[in-house]
């Protein structure tokens, strides 16, 4: 059973986790890396989930102020052998609804090219494709998505 959690950036198992997606980034990513690590600090992010199997930290997102009526999603992230169970979807869902608690109105996020199970999951959630936001203007790597949320 997949347990949800509230938190902020300092948590400890937040941070374990963003160490291990940042480690699996740096991989599919390469020579891109060191350009998307710029914009992934998670200094200060107040709006954070994770999902716990049997008290075990297995995977993470969170949501960042973009500006008055938009969420950018970031640091989408499960455990590989929990991967293909629905938990990124399950924290996407308490991230959206965190999202419309606060009176948002759109989420946006960005992922690459190379991480197609996350372009699956995004399309498969009612995002759509949308021209490349801010730093991601003009990156070829880049698809950006958004979703427009309900009250």
């Amino acid at each position: 059973m997949i347990k949800l959690i509230r938190t902020d950036s300092t948590n400890a198992d937040f941070i374990a986790l963003v160490q291990k997606l940042d480690a699996d980034l740096k991989e599919k990513d390469g020579n891109e890396h060191t350009f998307y690590a710029q914009y992934n600090k998670i200094d200060n992010i107040k709006n954070v989930v994770i999902a716990y199997s049997n008290s075990t930290p297995v995977g993470c997102g969170a949501v960042k102020h973009f500006n008055d009526q938009i969420m950018e999603v970031k640091r989408m992230f499960v455990e590989i052998p929990h991967r293909g169970n629905g938990i990124a979807g399950i924290i996407l869902d308490e991230l959206e609804k965190w999202t419309v608690e606060l009176f948002y109105l759109k989420c946006i996020l960005e992922t690459g090219q190379k991480q197609v199970e996350a372009i699956r999951l995004y399309q498969k959630k009612g995002y759509s494709i949308t021209p490349n936001y801010g730093q991601y203007i003009g990156i070829e790597n880049s698809i950006c998505f958004e979703k427009h949320l309900k009250f």
